[in-house]
Protein backbone atom coordinates (compact mmCIF):
# COMPACT_ATOMS: atom_id res chain seq x y z
CA UNK A 1 0.00 0.00 0.00
CA UNK A 2 1.57 3.24 -1.13
CA UNK A 3 0.86 6.68 0.29
CA UNK A 4 0.75 9.90 -1.64
CA UNK A 5 3.51 12.01 -0.11
CA UNK A 6 3.73 15.51 -1.44
CA UNK A 7 5.88 18.52 -0.81
CA UNK A 8 4.56 22.04 -0.46
CA UNK A 9 5.60 25.60 -1.26
CA UNK A 10 6.27 27.90 1.66
CA UNK A 11 3.48 30.49 1.68
CA UNK A 12 3.03 33.67 3.65
CA UNK A 13 0.73 33.36 6.68
CA UNK A 14 -1.58 36.14 7.80
CA UNK A 15 0.41 38.78 9.61
CA UNK A 16 -0.87 38.06 13.10
CA UNK A 17 -0.13 34.31 12.93
CA UNK A 18 3.21 34.89 11.27
CA UNK A 19 4.30 37.24 14.05
CA UNK A 20 3.58 34.61 16.66
CA UNK A 21 5.25 31.84 14.70
CA UNK A 22 8.35 33.86 13.89
CA UNK A 23 8.93 34.23 17.62
CA UNK A 24 9.19 30.48 17.99
CA UNK A 25 10.24 29.21 14.61
CA UNK A 26 12.01 32.05 12.77
CA UNK A 27 10.34 31.21 9.49
CA UNK A 28 9.56 27.92 7.78
CA UNK A 29 11.08 24.94 9.61
CA UNK A 30 12.39 21.86 7.89
CA UNK A 31 11.73 18.26 8.90
CA UNK A 32 15.18 17.71 10.41
CA UNK A 33 14.00 19.84 13.36
CA UNK A 34 10.75 17.94 13.69
CA UNK A 35 11.34 16.17 16.98
CA UNK A 36 11.43 17.78 20.44
CA UNK A 37 14.10 15.20 21.29
CA UNK A 38 16.27 12.85 19.29
CA UNK A 39 14.07 9.80 19.92
CA UNK A 40 10.68 11.26 18.98
CA UNK A 41 9.09 12.18 15.66
CA UNK A 42 6.30 14.74 15.70
CA UNK A 43 3.30 13.61 13.65
CA UNK A 44 0.39 15.98 13.09
CA UNK A 45 -3.12 14.71 12.38
CA UNK A 46 -6.39 16.50 11.76
CA UNK A 47 -8.89 14.71 14.02
CA UNK A 48 -8.68 12.73 17.29
CA UNK A 49 -9.37 9.24 15.83
CA UNK A 50 -6.27 9.62 13.67
CA UNK A 51 -4.25 10.15 16.84
CA UNK A 52 -5.03 6.60 17.92
CA UNK A 53 -4.06 5.36 14.46
CA UNK A 54 -0.74 7.23 14.50
CA UNK A 55 0.10 6.20 18.05
CA UNK A 56 -0.77 2.57 17.33
CA UNK A 57 1.63 2.54 14.37
CA UNK A 58 4.32 4.83 15.72
CA UNK A 59 4.46 3.53 19.27
CA UNK A 60 7.08 5.24 21.37
CA UNK A 61 8.73 6.69 18.26
CA UNK A 62 6.07 9.36 17.73
CA UNK A 63 4.58 12.38 19.43
CA UNK A 64 1.15 13.15 17.97
CA UNK A 65 -0.32 16.64 17.59
CA UNK A 66 -4.09 16.84 16.93
CA UNK A 67 -5.18 19.96 15.06
CA UNK A 68 -8.94 19.72 15.74
CA UNK A 69 -9.23 19.03 19.49
CA UNK A 70 -11.91 16.91 21.19
CA UNK A 71 -15.25 18.66 21.33
CA UNK A 72 -14.55 20.84 18.29
CA UNK A 73 -16.03 20.42 14.83
CA UNK A 74 -13.65 19.84 11.90
CA UNK A 75 -16.18 21.70 9.77
CA UNK A 76 -15.68 25.02 11.57
CA UNK A 77 -12.55 24.86 13.75
CA UNK A 78 -9.67 27.29 13.27
CA UNK A 79 -6.25 26.40 14.71
CA UNK A 80 -4.62 28.51 17.39
CA UNK A 81 -1.21 30.16 16.88
CA UNK A 82 0.17 27.64 19.37
CA UNK A 83 -1.08 24.72 17.28
CA UNK A 84 0.44 26.22 14.15
CA UNK A 85 3.73 26.58 15.99
CA UNK A 86 3.56 22.89 16.92
CA UNK A 87 2.78 21.75 13.38
CA UNK A 88 5.74 23.79 12.16
CA UNK A 89 7.93 21.23 13.95
CA UNK A 90 6.21 18.15 12.52
CA UNK A 91 8.02 15.70 10.26
CA UNK A 92 4.75 14.22 8.96
CA UNK A 93 1.17 15.42 8.56
CA UNK A 94 -1.43 12.68 8.12
CA UNK A 95 -4.41 14.46 6.60
CA UNK A 96 -7.80 12.79 6.31
CA UNK A 97 -7.75 13.72 2.63
CA UNK A 98 -11.42 13.20 1.84
CA UNK A 99 -12.45 16.84 1.71
CA UNK A 100 -12.94 17.65 5.38
CA UNK A 101 -13.57 21.37 5.83
CA UNK A 102 -10.65 22.04 8.17
CA UNK A 103 -8.21 20.71 5.60
CA UNK A 104 -9.86 22.61 2.76
CA UNK A 105 -9.41 25.83 4.71
CA UNK A 106 -6.00 25.29 6.33
CA UNK A 107 -3.80 22.72 4.57
CA UNK A 108 -2.28 25.29 2.24
CA UNK A 109 -1.32 27.48 5.19
CA UNK A 110 -0.04 24.52 7.19
CA UNK A 111 2.08 23.08 4.39
CA UNK A 112 3.43 26.53 3.58
CA UNK A 113 4.54 27.01 7.15
CA UNK A 114 6.58 23.80 7.10
CA UNK A 115 7.74 22.99 3.55
CA UNK A 116 10.00 20.16 4.73
CA UNK A 117 7.08 18.32 6.31
CA UNK A 118 5.83 15.31 4.38
CA UNK A 119 2.09 14.97 3.90
CA UNK A 120 0.32 11.64 3.66
CA UNK A 121 -3.24 11.36 2.36
CA UNK A 122 -5.09 8.89 4.57
CA UNK A 123 -7.94 8.60 2.06
CA UNK A 124 -5.77 7.07 -0.66
CA UNK A 125 -7.21 3.66 -1.47
CA UNK A 126 -10.59 4.40 0.18
CA UNK A 127 -13.70 4.14 -1.97
CA UNK A 128 -15.40 7.47 -1.38
CA UNK A 129 -19.15 7.98 -1.15
CA UNK A 130 -20.50 10.88 -3.18
CA UNK A 131 -22.97 13.38 -1.85
CA UNK A 132 -21.69 14.56 1.49
CA UNK A 133 -22.40 18.09 2.64
CA UNK A 134 -22.59 20.25 -0.46
CA UNK A 135 -20.48 19.07 -3.36
CA UNK A 136 -17.91 16.31 -3.48
CA UNK A 137 -17.42 13.18 -1.43
CA UNK A 138 -18.63 12.45 2.07
CA UNK A 139 -15.54 13.26 4.18
CA UNK A 140 -16.28 11.01 7.18
CA UNK A 141 -14.27 8.04 5.92
CA UNK A 142 -12.97 6.98 9.34
CA UNK A 143 -16.43 5.90 10.57
CA UNK A 144 -15.81 2.62 8.75
CA UNK A 145 -13.32 0.31 10.48
CA UNK A 146 -12.50 -1.09 7.04
CA UNK A 147 -11.55 2.39 5.89
CA UNK A 148 -9.65 2.91 9.13
CA UNK A 149 -7.43 -0.03 8.21
CA UNK A 150 -6.58 1.67 4.91
CA UNK A 151 -5.85 4.90 6.76
CA UNK A 152 -3.52 3.07 9.14
CA UNK A 153 -1.66 1.60 6.19
CA UNK A 154 -1.19 5.06 4.72
CA UNK A 155 0.12 6.41 8.01
CA UNK A 156 2.52 3.47 8.21
CA UNK A 157 3.84 4.24 4.72
CA UNK A 158 4.31 7.87 5.70
CA UNK A 159 6.28 6.97 8.82
CA UNK A 160 8.44 4.59 6.81
CA UNK A 161 9.18 7.47 4.46
CA UNK A 162 10.31 9.91 7.15
CA UNK A 163 11.92 7.34 9.46
CA UNK A 164 13.01 4.40 7.25
CA UNK A 165 15.34 2.91 9.87
CA UNK A 166 12.30 1.88 11.92
CA UNK A 167 10.06 0.82 9.04
CA UNK A 168 9.84 -2.81 10.17
CA UNK A 169 8.75 -1.62 13.61
CA UNK A 170 5.98 0.52 12.08
CA UNK A 171 4.83 -2.30 9.83
CA UNK A 172 4.61 -4.73 12.73
CA UNK A 173 2.61 -2.23 14.77
CA UNK A 174 0.31 -1.50 11.84
CA UNK A 175 -0.33 -5.20 11.30
CA UNK A 176 -1.17 -5.70 14.97
CA UNK A 177 -3.60 -2.77 14.98
CA UNK A 178 -5.16 -3.97 11.72
CA UNK A 179 -6.00 -7.24 13.50
CA UNK A 180 -7.81 -5.19 16.16
CA UNK A 181 -9.73 -3.34 13.45
CA UNK A 182 -10.69 -6.62 11.78
CA UNK A 183 -11.97 -7.89 15.11
CA UNK A 184 -13.90 -4.64 15.56
CA UNK A 185 -15.45 -5.05 12.11
CA UNK A 186 -16.66 -8.54 12.99
CA UNK A 187 -17.95 -7.37 16.36
CA UNK A 188 -19.95 -4.52 14.83
CA UNK A 189 -21.37 -6.83 12.19
CA UNK A 190 -22.58 -9.19 14.89
CA UNK A 191 -23.96 -6.35 17.02
CA UNK A 192 -26.17 -4.92 14.28
CA UNK A 193 -27.10 -8.21 12.62
CA UNK A 194 -30.33 -8.52 14.58
CA UNK A 195 -31.64 -5.00 13.95
CA UNK A 196 -35.26 -5.13 12.82
CA UNK A 197 -35.34 -1.46 11.84
CA UNK A 198 -32.14 -0.77 9.93
CA UNK A 199 -32.73 2.94 9.43
CA UNK A 200 -30.90 5.41 11.67
CA UNK A 201 -32.02 9.03 12.01
CA UNK A 202 -29.03 11.27 12.71
CA UNK A 203 -28.59 15.00 13.04
CA UNK A 204 -25.25 15.26 11.21
CA UNK A 205 -24.69 12.86 8.28
CA UNK A 206 -21.43 11.39 9.54
CA UNK A 207 -22.29 7.69 9.31
CA UNK A 208 -22.67 6.92 5.60
CA UNK A 209 -19.57 4.70 5.46
CA UNK A 210 -20.64 2.84 8.60
CA UNK A 211 -24.13 2.41 7.12
CA UNK A 212 -22.70 1.14 3.83
CA UNK A 213 -20.54 -1.48 5.55
CA UNK A 214 -23.30 -2.84 7.79
CA UNK A 215 -26.38 -2.56 5.56
CA UNK A 216 -27.99 0.36 7.36
CA UNK A 217 -29.72 3.44 5.96
CA UNK A 218 -28.74 6.86 7.26
CA UNK A 219 -31.41 9.58 7.34
CA UNK A 220 -29.97 13.02 8.10
CA UNK A 221 -31.63 16.00 9.75
CA UNK A 222 -29.08 18.49 8.44
CA UNK A 223 -29.62 19.77 4.91
CA UNK A 224 -26.28 20.42 3.15
CA UNK A 225 -24.66 21.37 6.43
CA UNK A 226 -27.50 23.67 7.51
CA UNK A 227 -30.30 23.48 10.05
CA UNK A 228 -33.48 22.14 8.45
CA UNK A 229 -36.36 24.45 7.68
CA UNK A 230 -39.59 24.10 9.67
CA UNK A 231 -41.03 22.28 6.67
CA UNK A 232 -38.01 19.99 6.67
CA UNK A 233 -38.51 19.16 10.34
CA UNK A 234 -42.16 18.37 9.75
CA UNK A 235 -41.21 16.06 6.90
CA UNK A 236 -38.68 14.26 9.12
CA UNK A 237 -41.25 13.90 11.91
CA UNK A 238 -43.66 12.30 9.47
CA UNK A 239 -40.93 10.04 8.07
CA UNK A 240 -39.87 8.96 11.56
CA UNK A 241 -43.45 8.08 12.45
CA UNK A 242 -43.97 6.13 9.25
CA UNK A 243 -40.73 4.20 9.72
CA UNK A 244 -41.26 3.76 13.46
CA UNK A 245 -38.00 5.52 14.36
CA UNK A 246 -37.90 6.58 18.00
CA UNK A 247 -34.19 7.26 18.53
CA UNK A 248 -32.55 10.33 17.05
CA UNK A 249 -28.77 10.38 17.10
CA UNK A 250 -27.04 13.69 17.65
CA UNK A 251 -23.40 14.64 18.15
CA UNK A 252 -21.99 16.59 21.09
CA UNK A 253 -20.15 18.82 18.60
CA UNK A 254 -23.46 20.16 17.22
CA UNK A 255 -26.69 21.65 18.53
CA UNK A 256 -29.30 19.09 19.59
CA UNK A 257 -32.26 21.46 19.18
CA UNK A 258 -33.66 19.96 15.96
CA UNK A 259 -33.11 16.41 17.15
CA UNK A 260 -34.93 17.15 20.39
CA UNK A 261 -37.84 18.74 18.52
CA UNK A 262 -38.28 15.61 16.41
CA UNK A 263 -37.89 13.30 19.40
CA UNK A 264 -40.62 15.19 21.28
CA UNK A 265 -43.04 14.80 18.39
CA UNK A 266 -42.46 11.08 17.90
CA UNK A 267 -42.29 10.20 21.59
CA UNK A 268 -38.66 9.22 21.25
CA UNK A 269 -35.30 10.17 22.68
CA UNK A 270 -32.05 11.81 21.64
CA UNK A 271 -28.88 9.74 22.00
CA UNK A 272 -25.46 11.34 21.65
CA UNK A 273 -22.83 9.56 19.59
CA UNK A 274 -19.64 11.11 18.29
CA UNK A 275 -17.46 10.09 15.33
CA UNK A 276 -14.60 12.15 16.75
CA UNK A 277 -13.60 10.37 19.95
CA UNK A 278 -9.89 9.68 20.30
CA UNK A 279 -10.40 6.13 21.65
CA UNK A 280 -11.47 4.88 18.24
CA UNK A 281 -12.09 1.18 18.85
CA UNK A 282 -13.93 1.65 22.14
CA UNK A 283 -16.00 4.48 20.70
CA UNK A 284 -17.04 2.49 17.65
CA UNK A 285 -18.10 -0.35 19.93
CA UNK A 286 -20.31 2.10 21.85
CA UNK A 287 -21.77 3.55 18.64
CA UNK A 288 -22.57 0.08 17.26
CA UNK A 289 -24.29 -0.87 20.52
CA UNK A 290 -26.37 2.33 20.43
CA UNK A 291 -27.43 1.76 16.83
CA UNK A 292 -28.26 -1.86 17.58
CA UNK A 293 -30.49 -0.90 20.52
CA UNK A 294 -32.33 1.66 18.41
CA UNK A 295 -33.30 -0.92 15.82
CA UNK A 296 -34.23 -3.80 18.08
Amino acid sequence: MKSRIQGAICLTLPAMLLAVLLATAAGCITADRAAPDADTITVAVTIPPQAEFAEAVGGDRVRVVVMVPPGASPHTYEPTPGQLAEVSRAALYAKVGSGIDFERAWMEEISGLNPGMQIVDCSEGVELIAGGEGEGADPHIWTSPRNAEVMVGNICAGLCSVDPEYCDYYRQNAAAYAENLNALDREIGAAVAGMQNRQILVYHPAWAYFARDYNLTQIAIEEEGKEPTPQGIQHLIQEAKEKKITVIFAEPEFSTRSAEAIADEVGGEVVLVSPLERDYIENMQRVAAAFARSGS
